[in-house]
């Protein structure tokens, strides 16, 4: 008899009366994408070279900053500034335009300021309740399109679209087209969550909870942009319940299948670490593949993601690990942080976390811990 590993995780099942509607009621202003994100680096040139290998492409480099981009017609995604030790230092939102900016100014009593000349635009600087920095932008400059890699034609089944032609993807860096998303990590998560919501206009597209939980609610969200009938990514941002507040990895997509894997080869044949992967994820659908830059943050080649409207209300399903990809091998302890090198840090995150006043106690804990072996 046929055992599906994956039944109920899928999270096409809704709420329950009385839980979280995954959206705000009125919010603030309704951001369109996620622009951009700053990290800092006490060694630009290692880190330049490992982003080029990932696929990105050089914007703009200073003695003490470099601007990383994709081939899309857009502002760079990747900001890199020279600092004492490495650092994820905040992500900035994308507004319609400048005047959301200022409506976010006044309601917040932060005020806007004018962006580098190199970008352009005008920004506000905010803090969510974590205290990760949140710069929402608007009016930057456009960088042109670049040339993209294309994705491979594919004979399938009897469908013949290719003939008298071999299949040879090159083995080359993917080439990043822009940043999909960013997980973050939250002792506070239900208030941060309403944070985003509330001033940012964004929707949940499914809720995750540990097991045997979900009467003390969602755990794990993942966050679309509302644009109305224009489908958006699954998640521009992806939130989780943790002992720390902090980044968790981040995700850029490439044009398909192909260029994930022959990608990935590029960056194993230089020494680079692949934390997990490949395979499908549940929620969003995406193909994925993580590696570990040179100072260790976490980052993602993604193709192949869902989109979604803002008719679609949030699915509901249990946080577990086997229900974190529908193929490919077993999630690694180095994604989920349990390898040795890592329990050491997490044993006095999760000692700060117990003893702050925060979400996360000794029952989320215990929730916590079921995660990885479910």
């Amino acid at each position: 008899m046929d055992t599906d590993v994956h039944k109920d995780l899928h999270s096409e099942q809704g709420a329950h009366k009385g839980e979280h509607p995954g959206r705000s009621r009125n919010p603030v202003i309704k951001v369109v994408d996620l622009a951009w994100l700053e990290f800092e680096k006490p060694d630009l040139t290692r880190a330049e070279a490992f982003a080029r290998a990932f696929g990105f492409q050089t914007a703009l480099r200073t003695p003490s900053e470099v601007h990383l981009r994709g081939t899309d017609a857009d502002a760079p995604c990747v900001l890199l500034r020279q600092g004492p030790a490495t650092r994820f230092a905040g992500l900035a939102l994308q507004a319609a335009d400048e005047v959301d900016v200022l409506r976010l100014a006044e309601h917040t009593g932060v005020a806007a300021h004018a962006l580098p000349e190199a970008i352009g635009g005008l920004a506000v600087d905010l803090a969510d309740p974590g205290g990760t920095p949140v710069r929402v932008v608007a009016g930057m400059h456009t960088l042109p399109q670049l040339p993209v890699q294309p994705p491979l034609v594919h004979n399938t089944g009897r469908t013949v679209t290719r003939t008298n032609a071999t299949q040879r993807p090159p083995r080359v860096p993917a080439r990043v087209q822009r940043l999909g998303h960013v997980v973050l990590q939250s002792t506070t998560y239900r208030r941060t969550l309403n944070w985003y919501l509330d001033l940012f206009g964004m929707i949940v597209s499914d809720f995750l909870y540990f097991p045997g939980q979900r009467d003390r609610g969602p755990t794990m969200s993942f966050i679309r942009c509302d644009r109305g009938t224009t489908p958006a990514d699954h998640h521009t941002l992806a939130l989780a319940l943790g002992p720390a507040n902090r980044y968790v990895h981040s995700a850029y997509q490439v044009s398909d299948l192909d260029a994930l894997a022959a990608g990935g080869e590029y960056l194993r044949e230089r020494g680079y670490f692949r934390s997990w992967g490949i395979g499908r994820h549940i929620q969003g659908s995406q193909l994925f593949d993580y590696w570990r830059d040179p100072d260790g943050f976490l980052v993602e080649h993604f193709a192949d993601g869902d989109m979604f409207d803002n008719t679609l209300e949030p699915g509901w399903a249990p946080f577990t690990a086997t229900g974190l990809s529908q193929w490919g091998p077993p999630v690694s302890r180095d994604f989920l942080g349990t390898d040795v090198k890592s329990v050491r840090h997490e044993a006095a995150r999760l000692l700060t976390a117990l003893r702050g006043d925060n979400e996360f106690d000794i029952r989320r804990l215990a929730g916590l811990l079921k995660v990885a072996s479910s």
